[in-house]
């Protein structure tokens, strides 16, 4: 149990000590945005650590299960070249065929030449690529539930909205 301060902030709330200090040593200076933004940034590599076991354990590294997860949501023939994986995964090209090729080594994906470009390659799900992905989601989701758990639905929905709202700037 989480053992809360006078003002209703949990007890060990790192974020919420460093806005009062700010308050203290610059009263001029709002630094209320910290609690959103900082708590937010903490969160990220908190929930980051807390994910990415499974991931480690079935031998991927960072990244390899987003390539993973954008070809087999993609739907069949679970294939999509390295541009399209670079704008769904949101990184770089160079990013993608590296861990393509880490992959396709683990024999998860496998290149193709495309038909229209003999330059040109699809990346593509392999059987076993299939199943570690849907094996590994469900995995993932229930990972993700537990890290909500504390939340009412209610509360989901609603940080659900505001994150929304915040995303679109």
């Amino acid at each position: 149990m989480q053992v809360m301060r006078n003002d209703g902030v949990p007890e060990n709330d790192a974020v919420a000590d460093m806005v009062g200090q700010w308050q203290r040593e610059r009263p001029d200076l709002d630094a209320s945005p910290m609690l959103v933004v900082g708590r937010m940034f903490r969160l990220t590599d908190e929930f980051d650590r807390r994910l990415r076991p499974p991931f480690a354990e079935a031998g991927l590294g960072n990244g390899d299960f987003d390539v993973l997860a954008a070809l087999r949501r993609s739907g069949p023939p679970y294939s999509l070249s390295a541009g399209e994986l670079s704008r769904t995964v949101l990184v770089t090209t160079g990013a993608i065929t590296k861990r393509v090729d880490r992959l396709e080594a683990k024999g998860l994906v496998a290149r193709s030449v495309t038909d229209e470009d003999a330059r040109g390659r699809r990346i593509t799900l392999t059987p076993q690529g299939i199943e570690m992905t849907d094996r590994l989601m469900g995995v993932h989701l229930a990972n993700q539930e537990r890290l909500l758990k504390s939340l009412t639905e209610t509360e989901r929905e609603t940080l659900t909205a505001l994150l929304a709202k915040l995303a679109k700037g």
